[in-house]
């Protein structure tokens, strides 16, 4: 599958994936900073942004799109970067590409399965928005509110609200997200990935947790945890100058191991 993707700055390639209903612009604080120092592909998964839309939606099939964009631009080395959904897609390519893989950062998500529905309401707002004929976001924020409180989750999903050639549509193809949903919260282990790897959390979030460190070690044994205090999930959204300082430091010690 042919992803939509962004390139920015030179020298060394870090490709940014990002989460469940997000786009290439998620991490934008992100590839603005690392641009600066690196080359910089942020990519559209399959079924959101730009990119193609697929029934199929597996974590290596995922890891698969992105090592295609690699094969396309010639880059035979890269580290990657992924948040939440995409640091699973950005864990599965360390099984994927396992030697074309320079340095893995997982940013607050852990390779484990979670069984619990975390996105009823978000599912529950996107249909009901999906019910209406809406021309402008103000009338999708209405409808999605009744479903998700939170302003910011809202606004969240909103940028993923275009017009296009049929009016207002969202960007991510919410019935194959729907339809995929127990894959997109499950996990299938991975081979031991021994390179350089930094998983971050973000202080208040509940997706890395201490009974998942077992997991996380027997996958990435050489990884190592920072923390990033008074931050929820959206860790690089909170304190982006923060997480892209911890970032920087970690791609510029890879000399030193």
């Amino acid at each position: 599958m042919n992803l939509h993707y962004r390139v920015e700055g030179e020298g060394e390639t870090i490709i940014l994936i990002h989460g469940l209903f997000g786009s290439l612009d998620n991490l934008g604080l992100l590839a603005r900073t690392l641009k600066e120092h690196y080359q910089v592909i942020s990519v559209d998964l399959r079924n959101h942004g730009q990119s193609p839309k697929s029934d199929r939606f597996t974590y290596r099939e995922m890891a698969e799109d992105v090592m295609a964009v690699a094969d396309h631009l010639q880059i035979e080395q890269f580290a990657v970067i992924g948040h939440s959904m995409g640091g699973k897609v950005a864990m599965a390519l360390s099984e994927v590409a396992q030697h074309r893989l320079t340095q893995l950062i997982v940013m607050d998500i852990a390779p484990v399965a979670y069984q619990e529905h975390r996105h009823e309401n978000v599912f529950k707002g996107l249909l009901e928005v999906a019910k209406h004929t809406v021309n402008k976001r103000s009338e999708a924020e209405t409808y999605l509110a009744q479903h998700v409180v939170e302003p910011g989750v809202r606004q969240f999903l909103l940028k993923s609200f275009a017009k296009g050639d049929n009016g207002y549509q969202w960007r991510f193809n919410v019935d194959a997200l729907i339809a995929n949903y127990a894959t997109i919260m499950g996990w299938e282990p991975v081979q031991p990935f021994i390179g350089k790897t930094l998983f971050i959390k973000g202080q208040n979030s509940e997706y890395i947790q201490t009974a998942h460190r077992a997991e996380v070690a027997k996958q990435f044994p050489n990884a190592k945890a920072h923390m990033v205090a008074n931050t929820g999930h959206w860790l690089h959204a909170e304190k982006p100058d923060v997480v892209s300082r911890i970032i920087l430091n970690f791609l510029d010690a890879k000399a030193d191991n």
